[in-house]
């Protein structure tokens, strides 16, 4: 009777129904922005903590946040622990929210910080956390690493002697036929291996410490314990290959390393070896009666790369003697002080 009505009743029913789907697009929507903007401020946090460093160095971003590492802390309980120290007392919840961590794992990351100490625990509906103050999260970070020391120091302890009773009398069987040649010389990697023996070395040092290099290049890994090897009133002297028989380019770097060994540490004796020398390294308190001495030394072998080399470590008192020997001579005998740069007329 009324076609009209029947039309109008049509173009609501649609309209309605549009309605509640823009309202179920709009929500679907929000939840994947929401989401979204989570994981990009998550993945944001992760790299400035985590990736670069000024001049393009992997590492952390700063001193504070190099402490949750040192911690031991996961990625998850690292991202509630800070946000909990921005936010204060929260629930689990609402902390999942702000960090994204999944809300089946936000109880179990709670749960791990509660337990080191770094939060606490409210008691409610529903529980609530508050981190501790930022000095007492490093206080009980100190005390927990120092109890799970103790407790590793005394289950080494009470395995100590059941250890020794099997694996001694092994030992000295094995060693039985080890000749003193073969205990003269062991060897590490060239490289950061070898510069951390040296700086043993350097540290170990007492009475005298003597350098054989070309020049010296590895310095800046070694400048600050040999810093405190001269405080302690160790002679130190540096034997270096003369400028000639090197590269223009390596003899520019020796240049700039003796410039900076003679400004830096003036009681530092530096000699010149005008002859090639068959190798170079580290010799400390040589004995003449061959009761001590430590080295490290790498042989010339100029067509092996460094990083396919290897240098010797030796305790054998008669050989660092030799090489104290040899040391003395080419510094007496066949060295010259710094040689001046020639000019041209």
């Amino acid at each position: 009777m009324f076609p009209h009505l029947d039309t109008a009743t049509a173009v609501l029913d649609v309209v309605q129904m549009a309605i509640v789907a823009f309202s179920v697009l709009g929500l679907l929507v929000t939840h994947v922005a929401s989401n979204y903007r989570r994981a990009v401020v998550n993945t944001f946090r992760r790299c400035v903590r985590e990736f670069y460093l000024p001049g393009g160095k992997r590492g952390r971003m700063t001193e504070a946040s190099d402490v949750f590492d040192r911690v031991g802390l996961t990625e998850y309980e690292t991202t509630a622990l800070e946000e909990l120290l921005t936010l204060g007392r929260t629930t689990a919840p609402n902390l999942a929210e702000a960090t994204g961590i999944p809300k089946a794992r936000i109880y179990g990351v709670l749960e791990s910080l509660a337990d080191r100490g770094f939060i606490k625990v409210i008691p409610g509906r529903p529980k609530e956390y508050q981190p501790k103050a930022p000095d007492e999260i490093l206080d009980r970070a100190v005390e927990n690493h120092r109890q799970s020391y103790e407790r590793f120091a005394e289950d080494i302890g009470s395995h100590r002697e059941a250890f020794l009773d099997t694996y001694q009398p092994q030992y000295e069987r094995a060693s039985e036929d080890i000749s003193p040649t073969a205990e003269l010389f062991h060897v590490v990697d060239v490289g950061e291996p070898s510069e951390r023996e040296t700086r043993r070395l350097y540290r170990d040092a007492d009475q005298t410490l003597g350098v054989i290099t070309n020049s010296f290049a590895y310095l800046d890994s070694v400048a600050g314990v040999l810093r405190e090897t001269i405080d302690r009133g160790v002679d130190v002297s540096v034997l270096f290959l003369h400028p000639d028989n090197l590269p223009a380019e390596k003899a520019a770097v020796q240049a700039d390393i003796v410039d900076h060994v003679e400004a830096e540490f003036p009681g530092v004796g530096v000699r010149f070896s005008p002859e090639k020398l068959p190798w170079r390294g580290t010799l400390v308190d040589p004995s003449m009666d061959y009761e001590g001495g430590e080295a490290i030394l790498l042989v010339e072998e100029p067509d092996v790369p460094n990083h396919m080399r290897q240098a010797a470590l030796t305790e054998n008192g008669s050989f660092v003697a030799g090489m104290k020997r040899y040391f003395d001579l080419v510094w007496e005998y066949e060295s010259v002080e710094r040689p001046t740069a020639s000019t041209d007329d």
